[in-house]
C-alpha cells in the first residue's frame, strides 16, 4: 500500500475542489494513483472534482495584440499578483506580444533570442527580474495569421481569447470570443474533442452507471447518453450563447451569416501550482486533527 502524503492530498484537492478527507480516502482507494483517485471522486461527487481551471494559484497576464491579419496571445507569469500590476511587468507583456506577431518565433526559445533593446528578450527579461526582485518568466503564447477576421478579449489581465473567424459583422468575434472567456469550450466542435478526453469521461460514465445496477444494456445508453451530453458541454458550437440562451453559438452564427475557424483560451496560471509547501503542511495539520477528533 502506498503512503498517502499531506502533498499528495494537496494536489488531489487544488485539482479537484474535493473536501481533503474524500481526497485523503479516494488516494487510499487508488493506492496513490494521483489520476485514478481523481476518477473516483469525479464518479462520487461529480462535475465539483473536474474545477481544475478555478483554482489556478500562479500569477501573471495574459497580453493580447492584433495588427495587419496577425493576433497573438502570450502568458506571462510572476510570483505575486501585485508585480502582476506592475507597469514595467505588463509593459513587458506588450512587447512581447507584438515581437511575436511580427516575428513569427517557433517557440519560446526562440522568442527569448529575439532582439530587443539591442540585446535579446530574455536578457531584458532577466533585467526586468533584477528591477522587481520576482522571478519572471514567458510561459507560452499562440499565433494566428490569416486572411480571416480576428478578434481577442481580455477579462481583465487573467483569461484571453483569441477568435479567428468570418462575417460581416465584427461584433460576432467578439461575442464569441466574450463566450470563450466565460464558459472554456475544450474545442470548437465535438469532432475535435481529444479522444483522451473522452475516454475519461467515458471511463467516469461507466463507473457511474455500473452503481446504478440496471441491466447492461441500459447501463450501456447511460453511458452514450453521459458522453454525448458531455461533447455538447465543452465543445463551442454546441454550447447556449451566453448572451441568448435561446440559440447555441452554432445557431448564433448562422443567423448572423459568420463561422468561426478556430479559437485559443489562456487563462494565467492554468495548471501550475504555487505555495504547496505550505499548504501541505495546513493539509497536514488538518488531518492531524481530524484523527485527533
Amino acid at each position: 500500500m502506498a503512503a498517502i502524503t499531506a502533498s499528495m492530498v494537496a494536489e488531489l484537492r487544488a485539482k479537484t475542489d474535493a473536501p481533503m478527507m474524500e481526497c485523503k480516502k479516494a488516494l487510499t482507494e487508488a493506492d496513490g494513483d494521483m489520476d485514478r483517485a481523481e476518477e473516483l471522486l469525479r464518479v462520487k461527487l461529480g462535475n465539483k472534482a473536474s474545477k481544475a481551471a478555478s483554482r489556478v494559484t500562479a500569477e501573471g497576464i495574459i497580453a493580447a495584440h492584433i495588427a495587419d491579419g496577425v493576433g497573438v496571445l502570450v502568458e506571462l507569469n510572476c510570483e505575486t499578483d501585485f508585480v502582476a500590476k506592475n507597469d514595467d511587468f505588463l509593459a513587458f507583456g506588450k512587447t512581447v506580444a507584438e515581437l511575436i506577431a511580427k516575428n513569427h518565433p517557433a517557440d519560446v526559445a526562440a522568442l527569448s533570442a529575439l532582439p530587443l533593446e539591442s540585446s535579446t528578450v530574455d536578457a531584458v527579461r532577466l533585467a526586468l527580474i533584477g528591477k522587481i526582485g520576482e522571478n519572471v518568466s514567458v510561459r507560452r503564447f499562440v499565433r494566428f495569421e490569416s486572411a480571416n477576421k480576428l478578434a481577442s478579449y481580455l477579462h481583465g489581465t487573467r483569461i484571453g481569447v483569441l477568435v479567428e473567424f468570418t462575417g460581416a459583422d465584427e461584433q460576432v468575434g467578439k461575442d464569441v470570443a466574450m463566450h470563450v472567456a466565460a464558459m472554456k469550450p475544450v474545442s470548437l466542435s465535438s469532432n475535435d474533442v481529444p479522444a483522451e478526453l473522452i475516454a475519461k469521461e467515458r471511463s467516469i460514465a461507466e463507473q457511474k452507471a455500473a452503481e446504478s445496477g440496471k441491466p447492461a444494456e441500459i447501463v450501456a445508453k447511460m453511458v452514450d447518453g453521459s458522453v454525448q451530453k458531455y461533447l455538447k458541454e465543452v465543445s463551442l458550437l454546441n454550447q447556449t450563447f451566453v448572451k441568448n440562451d435561446k440559440q447555441t453559438i452554432e445557431q448564433m452564427l448562422k443567423a448572423a451569416g459568420a463561422s468561426v475557424q478556430k479559437f485559443a483560451l489562456f487563462v494565467v496560471g492554468e495548471g501550475i501550482e504555487k505555495r504547496t509547501d505550505d499548504f501541505a503542511a495546513e493539509v497536514a495539520a488538518q488531518v492531524a486533527a481530524a484523527k485527533q477528533g
